[in-house]
């Protein structure tokens, strides 16, 4: 289902609604309507989509068109239940592994992280324009580019660690015998 923007009566622009939000809107057959994929707007009865607000207007329903099934309380709420959630947006923690990684250790691998900032950022777009499909495929990468570059940080300050632990133990095993030979 597409979600549209309209022109109101004062010529401003709003949205975005979905046809039976449009209904509620009480737009007009000569409302100007747009959506993605539409070149440019249009008039309200000369989108299929939008046609039933139009045919039956004593009648609202809940989705396009349902004959039969009017708008009661009961039936608005059902619609809100069913209503498919966001997805997980990931936002966050993909700028937390992006960032820190680069703070604390200066790896360029933490920037597998903005892989996974451009899935997150599309999320809540996809959502909104009701493409929730695409939403939660956008989720799951994000997801998977954020444990990814989580992983990668925590393998690079283990191998420092252990870096780090070898040269100071074989600098401090040298230090000792260079204090034996000068005590000779």
């Amino acid at each position: 289902m597409n979600h549209y923007f309209f022109i109101d009566e004062t010529g401003k622009q709003r949205g975005t609604f979905s046809p039976v939000e449009l209904r509620r809107e009480n737009i007009k057959r000569e409302t100007l309507v747009w959506t993605q994929g539409m070149e440019n707007w249009k008039r309200a009865d000369e989108v299929s989509e939008l046609k039933f607000i139009f045919e039956q207007s004593g009648v609202e329903q809940i989705s396009e068109p349902q004959p039969g099934i009017p708008v009661s309380p009961e039936n608005v709420a059902f619609e809100k239940e069913n209503r498919n959630l966001m997805p997980k947006t990931w936002l966050v923690e993909s700028i937390l592994v992006t960032i820190l990684p680069f703070m604390f250790c200066g790896s360029f691998l933490s920037l597998l992280g903005i892989i996974a900032i451009v899935y997150s950022a599309q999320v809540e777009s996809f959502y909104n324009r009701g493409d929730y499909t695409a939403a939660l495929e956008s989720s799951r990468s994000a997801g998977k580019w954020t444990k990814i570059t989580f992983w990668i940080f925590i393998a690079w300050v283990l191998l420092l660690a252990v870096a780090m632990l070898l040269l100071f133990g074989l600098l401090g095993f040298s230090l000792t015998g260079m204090g034996d030979l000068i005590d000779l």
